[in-house]
């Protein structure tokens, strides 16, 4: 079988995305063939085609999808051919019509939730429930920090907060993602580049700061993010948009107050697949209920995906994008 697929035959900009034909063989022991519907487009993608992610050359890129699975392997017992099923981690090579992925990364998709929403939502939502339910545990009562909340990581994490009795204070860019971010469910929104993002959360928070600031900008927002914090409080850099963050001082932490920070990621909190489960139900659960409402604001053929990374990058982009194979 033939299938489109984009691939990275070396590191640079977004031209160096080619769409090409590659041969799909027959999926192997624990594999399954998923015949992608919509595949989710993400900031992380960018760092794999730049190179700051390392990953041997020629690849494909993303890790998000969703689809029909319409071949099984050997071994394989919790998905059969025909099911509607999503992915959010697992090999990268997403952006692709149709690939084999082991069966374990996907879950089975609920009828309410299309492909494209869950396309949108699954690396995304599963990253806020990561952040939220297991990174820090939020309680209800806690007012919080969120970087970039109008992004599409932010406004999952906007509509979680507001669930949850969260109060979020986002960073923005624009009064425009302001708007957008409000309207999601954030309790107050700071423009980053009119406003000092560090004196507004003592304002806002009455001189006391936040127990826990979730900043996947990185570079740019590090010591302002530090300075944001309660004693003892807990910086969780999940994501380095504007660089990443590096020669870190560790005795910062204890100068600002016994400081813990952690640099998670995704793979590490879905395992093992009781977790992974339990997690995306939480997920879907949301969305079923319309506490998670999940709008595709663009969309973008396998063919345009470099035109999707550039809008991306330029932030020209609110919300979630998604790829159409």
């Amino acid at each position: 079988m033939k299938t489109g697929a984009v691939r990275v035959a070396r590191n640079g900009g977004p031209e160096v995305l080619e769409l090409v034909e590659l041969d799909v063989a027959e999926p192997g022991p624990g594999e399954i063939r998923v015949h992608n519907r919509a595949v989710g487009l993400n900031f992380i993608d960018v760092y794999y085609r730049t190179g700051q992610y390392k990953e041997a050359l020629p690849h494909g890129l993303g890790f998000e999808g969703a689809g029909e699975v319409d071949a099984v392997g050997p071994g394989v017992d919790y998905v059969k051919e025909g099911d509607r099923v999503a992915y959010a981690f697992g090999p990268i090579g997403a952006y692709a019509a149709v690939r084999c992925i082991p069966a374990s990364s996907v879950v089975r998709l609920p009828r309410a939730i299309s492909f494209e929403q869950a396309a949108a939502v699954m690396l995304k939502g599963l990253t806020v429930q990561y952040l939220f339910r297991q990174t820090y545990r939020l309680q209800g009562s806690e007012t919080i920090l969120f970087h970039a909340a109008a992004g599409g990581v932010g406004l999952i994490a906007c509509q979680w907060a507001h669930a949850l009795g969260v109060k979020l204070i986002g960073t923005v860019g624009s009064p425009e993602k302001g708007r957008i971010a409000r309207a999601n469910g954030a309790w107050q929104v700071i423009d980053y580049k009119t406003e000092d993002f560090v004196a507004r959360v003592r304002e806002l928070t009455g001189g006391s700061k936040v127990p826990v600031v979730y900043d996947g900008v990185g570079k740019d927002t590090w010591e302002g993010s530090l300075d944001c914090l309660q004693p003892r409080g807990l910086m969780v850099s999940f994501g380095s948009a504007s660089g990443p963050v590096t020669g870190v001082n560790l005795a910062i932490l204890a100068q600002k107050g016994s400081l813990f920070v952690t640099r998670p990621t995704l793979a590490t909190h879905v395992v093992p697949r009781a977790r992974f489960e339990e997690s995306a139900q939480e997920l879907f659960g949301l969305i079923e209920r319309g506490a998670i409402r999940v709008k595709v604001e663009h969309r973008y053929r396998l063919a345009q995906a470099s035109q999707a990374h550039a809008d991306l990058e330029a932030r020209r982009t609110t919300g979630s994008c998604i790829l159409i194979p």
